[in-house]
């Protein structure tokens, strides 16, 4: 017994160790605390990390700058640890504390972290001096695609250094994706374990067993109750092929620390990716201040938890070692118990003390009006009711107020015009609060790109347009060091259409590269890639196939830089194609599922390929995500090379007037352009003069007005699309009719004309049947106006 604890006392510093207590006893101390606060209502939910406290402060011993951790919800011990955050962040995060909540802003849970990784201008920090936090997203092991991208990163900045000064030194940073054991029962986890391993790059998945998934144990969860046992089959081989597998208990100090310190140095040499299973976990205080564990827990088991609370066995290591006297422990323990209260109290005043003079603001206002009234009864209950509120957020005292003014509105004077101003202040500072950074505010914002028209030489060459495009991204390949582009069939074949066709022989595998079968992890990877300063364009070959990146898309990339209020972005372009082809999952157009769920994400629609090369070098210009649909039967179509392309610049928002007319309004975007184009002529042969308007990009729609216009020359309008009833057609209803204000100018009931509700069939005459065609566009836009001028069109 002597020889091993002489044998720790050489081996470990004790400061270090005690100090490592001491972050141990204050996440622990942090997550109680947590739970009170729910309980006593000043906070409306939250889950800490007790019973893991161990394990992530041996793993923040191997963290280094420029490492980036992307990982869940019970990760507070490492971010105190590491210095990411801190107490008062964390229970700032609890009370949603708008203005000192440095790592949302108040938009996330607590215990999801993120550090910034731009300045206040969008520009990049310098990664490789900082400890990086990506941003998670609730979402059970939904990090885990973008954490893959993350890891990519560094094993194309070790091929590519020219282009890494800000964001890698030599590929060496690793990814750090810890995740619940239970939450590797999703696909995306099993999908980005493979991918891992197929691409060789440095990232730790580490899982936290604890032998639940709230109140499932793992034998529901887990075959054989074990991940590590499961990927077995991936396990190194003698090639270097597959991941690197550890298991280490969650109280064993020594073994988590060697385990990490080795395992994580190893990684950043190799870039063999590896999984550590952290077993006997345990969780002391439940799932979440949602409900006790009791209820579920038999007796045996919340027993073995006490017996084997990691924090408990950290202590008793210590003592058996000799690195500290009881006392000397029982001090520790008491100066973080201090230290998480201290933190707690002082986000609390920083949180309530602003709503105290708010609530005192107002308070004043009422009492001028109640001096000012004949009829104080009407407003006396609404005072008292502000009194009665406890703990009352910004938005309790808004609502009282907005109810005074309600009640007041009809005894007009001084005291009510103090209480109007008011409430526009406090709209305003909620509009601030909550309405930003959806979309770049900086000076590369996509909105702000300059419109540089494409320009065409009297005799230009006539190509297909899959070759338009393939002279374009060769271009911006030569333009843009940093970009990549990367999907299912990308790299050796150039793509399914060939647009990329002989880039990776021209620009390295690094740069243009093929993946598996893995819509999630490709979308991921995207957005994993453009948070650490590369310009990927992720391809998803079919736009149907979007719905398996679809989680990615509209829980991550549409919300990242809004959920970090602007410190983080990832500039990603998603490449698709759609609309008109053969068979039910190659012709979808469903664009209704993308407007309502991708805000956050631009969403563009061009009618060709020369349109598509625009808005592509739109973009790569910009700091803004997108997701761009080239027509999937127009690569074969044949089109005018511009002379300035790779330089001219099609606007995000300016719909394209193509066809001036005086009688109807036809709106439509993408491949319905050709079907407008073709009926166009039959209309006017009978008399009817449209005015035809690309739409080019959905998100955004027409920021200058430009179809209202045109509404108030023509006062009928028609909608025209692929989508399902009720779809794009209807959303651009909305915009045109009720947000322009459109209904104003109308003559005739505006029309939409859209595709069947169900997917086209694969049958020759399928598509016929189900999407719009060129008679289907005359008989719509024939009738509006026959029912308008009856006698002009007798005859029919």
């Amino acid at each position: 017994m002597k020889s091993q604890k002489n044998n720790a006392l050489s081996k470990y510093n004790k400061e270090e160790v005690l100090q490592d207590l001491f972050y141990c006893s204050l996440s622990r101390e942090v997550s109680f605390l947590l739970r009170k606060e729910v309980l006593t209502g000043k906070a409306k939910f939250g889950a800490g990390n007790a019973g893991k406290e161990l394990p992530l402060v041996a793993m923040a011993k191997a963290f280094k700058k420029g490492d980036f951790w992307s990982g869940y919800y019970r990760d507070q011990t490492f971010m105190f640890k590491t210095g990411m955050a801190s107490p008062v962040d964390f229970f700032a995060a609890l009370y949603g504390d708008t203005e000192n909540d440095p790592l949302s802003g108040g938009r996330q849970m607590t215990n999801h972290y993120s550090t910034p990784l731009i300045d206040q201008n969008g520009h990049w920090l310098d990664h490789t001096q900082r400890y990086n936090a990506a941003s998670p997203i609730a979402p059970v092991a939904g990090h885990v695609s973008h954490a893959l991208g993350l890891a990519q990163a560094s094993k194309i900045y070790r091929s590519l250094p020219a282009i890494s000064s800000l964001f890698s030194q030599n590929g060496q940073e690793i990814i750090i994706c810890t995740i619940g054991d239970a939450s590797t029962a999703e696909g995306v986890f099993f999908e980005a374990v493979n991918a891992a391993g197929v691409m060789k790059v440095p990232i730790a998945f580490v899982v936290m067993d604890d032998g639940y998934g709230i109140s499932v144990p793992a034998k529901y969860q887990i075959t054989k109750e074990s991940i590590s046992t499961v990927l077995e089959g991936f396990r190194v081989d003698e090639q270097q092929r597959g991941l690197d597998i550890y298991r280490v208990k969650a109280w064993d100090y020594e073994a988590l620390c060697e385990t990490f310190i080795k395992g994580l140095q190893k990684m950043r040499e190799t870039h063999i990716p590896a999984l550590f299973h952290i077993e006997e976990c345990t969780q002391q205080f439940g799932h979440s201040t949602s409900g006790s564990h009791e209820r579920y827990k038999p007796k045996e088991r919340l027993e073995w938890e006490k017996q084997m609370d990691c924090n408990l066995h950290f202590e008793g290591w210590i003592l058996s070692n000799d690195l500290a006297s009881k006392e000397e422990i029982e001090a520790i323990v008491a100066k973080a118990k201090k230290e998480a209260a201290d933190c707690r109290d002082k986000a609390w005043e920083n949180y309530s003390a602003p709503i105290r003079e708010m609530k005192q603001q107002i308070k004043r206002i009422y009492a001028n009006l109640l001096k000012n009234t004949d009829k104080p009864s009407d407003l006396i209950g609404i005072a008292e009711a502000l009194d009665e509120i406890k703990n009352p957020a910004f938005s309790h005292l808004l609502d009282n107020a907005r109810r005074m003014q309600l009640v007041a509105i009809r005894q007009p004077g001084p005291a009510l015009l103090e209480l109007n101003n008011w409430i526009t202040a406090a709209q305003q500072t909620g509009r601030q609060r909550y309405h930003t950074y959806l979309h770049s505010h900086s000076s590369r914002a996509a909105l702000k790109v300059a419109a540089i028209p494409a320009q065409y030489a009297p005799d230009a060459p006539i190509l297909n347009g899959f070759e338009i495009l393939n002279h374009f991204f060769n271009l911006a390949f030569q333009k843009y060091p940093n970009l990549i582009a990367f999907g299912e069939d990308v790299g050796k074949i150039g793509g399914v259409n060939q647009a990329l066709v002989g880039l990776q022989t021209k620009y390295g595998e690094e740069r243009v590269f093929d993946t598996g079968i893995r819509e999630w992890t490709i979308a991921g990877q995207g957005i994993g890639l453009a948070m650490r300063g590369l310009r990927p364009i992720a391809e998803i070959q079919y736009l149907d196939y979007l719905a398996y990146a679809f989680s990615p898309l509209t829980d991550d990339l549409a919300t990242l830089r809004y959920r970090t209020k602007g410190t983080q972005m990832a500039p990603l372009i998603i490449r698709t194609r759609g609309h008109r082809l053969e068979g039910i999952w190659h012709s979808g157009s469903p664009m209704g599922m993308l407007l309502h769920s991708m805000r956050g994400i631009y969403l563009l629609v061009p009618r060709n390929m020369t349109q598509a090369a625009g808005l592509y070098h739109t973009m790569l210009q910009s700091d803004d995500p997108a997701i761009l649909i080239e027509c999937l039967n127009g690569y074969r179509i044949k089109e005018r090379l511009p002379a300035n392309l790779g330089e001219f610049t099609v606007p995000l928002g300016i719909p394209e007037v193509l066809l001036h007319g005086d009688d109807v309004t036809l709106v439509t975007y993408g491949s319905c352009v050709r079907i407008a184009q073709e009926a166009i002529p039959l209309l006017q042969a009978q008399g009817i003069s449209v005015e035809l308007i690309d739409v080019q990009t959905l998100l955004p729609f027409d920021l200058e007005h430009t179809i209202v216009e045109s509404l108030k020359k023509t006062n009928r309008i028609v909608f025209l699309d692929e989508d399902v009833p009720g779809g794009a057609s209807a959303f651009m209803l909305q915009e045109v009719l009720e947000t322009q204000g459109g209904y104003r100018y109308l003559d005739s009931p505006p029309a939409t004309l859209t595709a069947t509700a169900h997917r086209p069939a694969f049958a020759d005459d399928g598509d016929y049947f189900s999407k719009p065609n060129v008679m289907d566009v005359f008989w719509c836009v024939f009738r509006l106006m026959k029912e308008a001028e009856p006698a002009r069109f007798a005859l029919f």
